[in-house]
């Protein structure tokens, strides 16, 4: 399988530099012109995140292959997401100290199947870790309720760093087609550097581009926007 990289990319940086640019500076509440149109824009009281904005063609969802990849960023695109670890004794504890949300196998078993709090629970949370020796339990405890979520546990080894791992997991996107040709990935927030919001943007979009059979020719268009702010285009 080829990796991201060796996709050549058909990304102008100068597009995106610029399109990155608007985005912090509308997010700082400065004045940017958009469409031609001067916008104002305004700080928000949280850290907005950039979503890449992605609409496919020549793909066709009922007959061809559908495609799912998850790619590691240099940098957390969603600092505050918030996860959960479904833990054996060591690993709750590690997640208590930590100060991250935890459950025990017990925990899980209160919601006696309920397909309605499972997926009450599925909800809350962005994202899943599971001790090495319970995951296998999950599919019984829960049914399908988080895989059907797209948020089936990531894997705790058994002496592994539950902080690095948590970070680990922030880090992952995940580009999943479903019926639809449009898909909205969060890849960087308005809280990093310039530089960092531009390497991620251009990971995650040639990180898509090598998971579509024809690769760029299958991307119409992409776009960046920040939670708040206007879209801008970096693809044409």
């Amino acid at each position: 399988k080829r990796l991201a990289h060796e996709t050549m990319s058909k990304l102008n940086a100068e597009i995106i530099s610029s399109a990155v640019d608007k985005i912090i500076a509308f997010a700082a509440g400065e004045e940017v012109t958009h469409d031609g149109k001067l916008k104002q824009g305004k700080k928000r009281k949280f850290v907005e995140s950039i979503d890449l904005q992605i609409a496919l063609k020549n793909y066709d969802p009922q007959r061809d292959k559908r495609f799912s990849g998850t790619f590691k960023l240099p940098e957390v695109p969603r600092p505050n997401m918030k996860v959960c670890v479904i833990g054996n004794a060591v690993h709750c504890e590690e997640a208590e100290r930590i100060g991250v949300d935890k459950m025990s196998v017990d925990d899980l078993k209160k919601f006696n199947k309920n397909k309605k709090i499972i997926k009450k629970f599925a909800k809350k949370y962005d994202a899943f870790l599971s001790s090495d020796n319970l995951i296998k339990q999950i599919p019984r405890l829960l049914g399908p309720g988080l895989t059907k979520a797209g948020k089936f546990p990531t894997l705790i080894e058994s002496g592994a760093d539950l902080t690095e791992k948590i970070e680990g997991v922030k880090a992952t996107i995940k580009f999943q087609m479903k019926k639809v040709m449009c898909l909205n990935v969060a890849v960087a927030n308005v809280g990093m550097s310039k530089d960092a919001i531009c390497t991620n943007i251009t990971l995650s979009a040639n990180f898509l581009a090598s998971l579509l059979k024809k690769n760029w020719q299958n991307i119409k268009v992409l776009y960046i926007k920040s939670t708040m702010g206007p879209p801008t285009q970096i693809f044409f």
